[in-house]
C-alpha cells in the first residue's frame, strides 16, 4: 500500500513541476513554433509520468555480507501483535472513492450528451446529422469517433463554411485528438485531487483547438477571413463532453481569430522550436528517471562520505510458531536478505535452517515487514545483501547459549 502511495506522490510531484515548465515555456514556444508547437509541449507530462515508470538499473551487490544476529523466544510474543499503521489504507480508500466518483462523473456527462443528440442520420460528406443540438458541430466517440452536425448545420452554414467545419474535425480526427482526450481523462481520473490539473486541462483543450485552427488554415491559406467568420458565426459553449471535441467548445474566441492573423513562420526560428520542445520534453523525462533515486542521495548528504553496512531500523520479532512453542522446539533460521539502492528489500533466501519447515515462513514474513537503510560505499547508496541468523529458543538464557 506504501508503495501505491509513494508512487502517486512522486507522479504528482512530476505533474506539478512538469505543468509549472509547460507554463513558464509556452511564450517562447508560440513565438517559436506557433499553436500546433505548444500543443506538442504537452506531450511532456506522459513521457514524465512514463520515466518515472522505468526501473533504475540496479547496482552491483557489495561482496561482503555483513551478519546481524536476532533472537526470538516466546515470551517477547504474549503481548498484542503489532499494528500496521492505519493511516495509508485510508488515504488508498480515499483515493480509489475519488478516482471513481471523477471516473462515473466523466462517463455520465459523456452519457448524457450523446442521448441528447437523438437519432443520427448519416450524410453524404461522410459525417452524421444529430436530431438535437448540444454542442454541435463536433468530434463524437473514443473507439468509433464520428463527426456530427446539428439539425440546421444546412441553414446556419453555406458550403464553403461547412467545408471548413468539416475539415476541421476531419483534422481533429486524422491527428488523433479524440485520443488525447481519452487520455486527459484518465490522467483526471488518478490525479483528482491535484491542484494544478484543472488549469492544465483547461489550457490543453485551448491548445488543442488553436493547434486545430492552424492545421485547418494552413491547408487552405486563402480562407482565413471566411474561416474567422464561420467562427463568429457560431454561438460558444462550454464543453459539455469529455471525449468530443467541440467545433465551437471553448471560450477563447478572441485567441483563436488572433492566431489566424499570424503570418507563417520562418523555417528557421520554427526549427528552433522543434530542437527546443525535443530539448525539454526529454530533458524533463532524463531528470524525473534519475530522480528516482534521489532520495537515498539525500539521506547520504547529511551523514558524509563513507562505508555502511545495510541498516534495519524498525525491526519487530517474528511470531513464535504456536505448534513449535507447544512442542518445545527450538532452532536457527539464517536469512540473506537483498536490499536496492532505494533501501527497499528486493529477495529473501532462506541459507539454513536447524529445524528446517518449523520456522521458515515466519522468519520470511517478519523480514519483508523491517525497515531498512541502504548500505553506502564511498558516500553513495548501493545494492547489498545482509545475513540474518533468527534463533527461536524458549528462554533468554537459552538464545545467548545458541549463539556462542
Amino acid at each position: 500500500m506504501n508503495e501505491l502511495l509513494d508512487g502517486l506522490w512522486q507522479a504528482s510531484l512530476g505533474l506539478a513541476l512538469g505543468v509549472l515548465l509547460l507554463a513558464a515555456a509556452r511564450p517562447v514556444l508560440v513565438a517559436l513554433g506557433g499553436a500546433e508547437l505548444a500543443y506538442r509541449s504537452w506531450w511532456l507530462l506522459p513521457l514524465l509520468l512514463l520515466a518515472l515508470l522505468l526501473p533504475v538499473p540496479a547496482l552491483p551487490v557489495l561482496q561482503h555480507v555483513p551478519t546481524l544476529p536476532f533472537k526470538v523466544v516466546p515470551g517477547t510474543l504474549e503481548g498484542p501483535a503489532a499494528q500496521l499503521p492505519l493511516w495509508p489504507w485510508l488515504l488508498a480508500v480515499a483515493w480509489a472513492l475519488g478516482a471513481g466518483l471523477q471516473l462515473l462523473r466523466a462517463l455520465r456527462a459523456q452519457r448524457r450528451f450523446e442521448q441528447a443528440l437523438g437519432p443520427l442520420q448519416a450524410r453524404a460528406d461522410g459525417s452524421w446529422q444529430a436530431s438535437a443540438d448540444p454542442g454541435l458541430p463536433a468530434l463524437v466517440g473514443l473507439w468509433r469517433p464520428r463527426i456530427v452536425v446539428g439539425p440546421h448545420f444546412d441553414q446556419q452554414f453555406d458550403a464553403h463554411e461547412q467545408a471548413l467545419i468539416l475539415l476541421h474535425e476531419r483534422s481533429h480526427r486524422r491527428n488523433g485528438d479524440h485520443w488525447a482526450n481519452g487520455g486527459l481523462l484518465l490522467a483526471r481520473t488518478v490525479f483528482w485531487f491535484h491542484p494544478l490539473l484543472s488549469w492544465a486541462a483547461r489550457r490543453f483543450l485551448r491548445d488543442q483547438e488553436l493547434a486545430c485552427d492552424a492545421r485547418t488554415v494552413a491547408a487552405q491559406p486563402s480562407q482565413r477571413r471566411l474561416y474567422a467568420s464561420t467562427l463568429l458565426k457560431a454561438q460558444l459553449v462550454h464543453p459539455v463532453a469529455p471525449m468530443a471535441c467541440h467545433w465551437r467548445s471553448q471560450p477563447v474566441l478572441k485567441e483563436r481569430i488572433a492566431m489566424l492573423k499570424q503570418s507563417k513562420r520562418k523555417a528557421l526560428p520554427k526549427l528552433s522550436g522543434q530542437l527546443l520542445l525535443v530539448g525539454l520534453c526529454m530533458g524533463g523525462a532524463a531528470l524525473a528517471w534519475a530522480s528516482q533515486g534521489a532520495g537515498g542521495v539525500e539521506r547520504v548528504a547529511s551523514a558524509g562520505a563513507g562505508n555502511r553496512d545495510i541498516q534495519i531500523d524498525k525491526m519487530p520479532p517474528p511470531s513464535y510458531p504456536r505448534s513449535a512453542f507447544e512442542n518445545g522446539q527450538t532452532g536457527v533460521v539464517t536469512l540473506r536478505l537483498e536490499v536496492d539502492a532505494q533501501g527497499q528489500l528486493t529477495d529473501v533466501r532462506i541459507l539454513s535452517a536447524t529445524n528446517p519447515g518449523v520456522f521458515d515462513e515466519v522468519s520470511k514474513a517478519a523480514a519483508r515487514s523491517w525497515t531498512y537503510r541502504p548500505a553506502l560505499k564511498g558516500g553513495v547508496p548501493v545494492a547489498a545483501a545482509v545475513k540474518v541468523p533468527i534463533t527461536f529458543a524458549m528462554d533468554d538464557d537459552e538464545a545467548d547459549g545458541g549463539r556462542k
